[in-house]
């Protein structure tokens, strides 16, 4: 299937990865894309490795499977770099994207030779700095949006503006502070 895009989320529960999955998605949808955003569940609980999944496209999508060979991964907590395989079928043209501090010398040992692109993001400090709490999926949202150009930056930062409105209508005043994390996360995506 030409110009499919696949990407697999790798977090905790409660870390927001599914939910970022499917915002993702909603925003995918919303340039005209063809979209999948799903989990995938099992006996998860706070703070168990889940999965979560989106395809996005030009041209309708035919698939219903996980996805195996995925273009991009975001992986939400960097505990999980030991101990999930977060590049199992990671294509070399794509990249991984990674919330953490840990120096990239770790990072690259951790991916056990992974030769696509790497980068990182400190979704932690931006959540706090931004929201006052720890909310690491929305700096990962822009992050991956960033690095796969799925949609612009202005695409994405106004798609999130209408779905914060939406989804916060009785918390108005979250809304800034999601909209200066998305802002700042797309600033600070660094290439390893």
């Amino acid at each position: 299937m030409s110009n499919l895009i696949e990407i697999r989320w790798h977090g905790r529960g409660g870390q927001g990865a599914k939910t970022a999955s499917l915002l993702l998605a909603d925003a995918a949808f919303n340039t005209g894309k063809y979209i999948q955003g799903f989990p995938e569940y099992g006996p998860e609980r706070m703070g168990a490795p889940i999965t979560a999944y989106n395809r996005i496209s030009d041209k309708p999508i035919t698939i219903h499977s996980n996805i195996y060979e995925p273009n991009y991964v975001v992986v939400v907590d960097d505990t999980l770099l030991e101990t999930v395989d977060v590049t199992a079928g990671l294509k070399k043209t794509g990249a991984i994207v990674i919330n953490t501090t840990r120096d990239n010398e770790y990072i690259k040992k951790t991916l056990k030779g992974y030769e696509g692109e790497i980068y990182k993001i400190d979704a932690r400090k931006i959540s706090m700095e931004c929201l006052g709490k720890y909310f690491p999926n929305i700096s990962m949202l822009a992050a991956i949006v960033k690095i796969s150009k799925i949609m612009t930056e202005e695409q994405l930062l106004s798609d999130m503006k209408d779905s914060f409105k939406h989804k916060f209508a009785k918390k108005p005043e979250v809304i800034e502070g999601n909209m200066k994390a998305l802002e700042m996360a797309l600033q600070s995506v660094e290439k390893i």
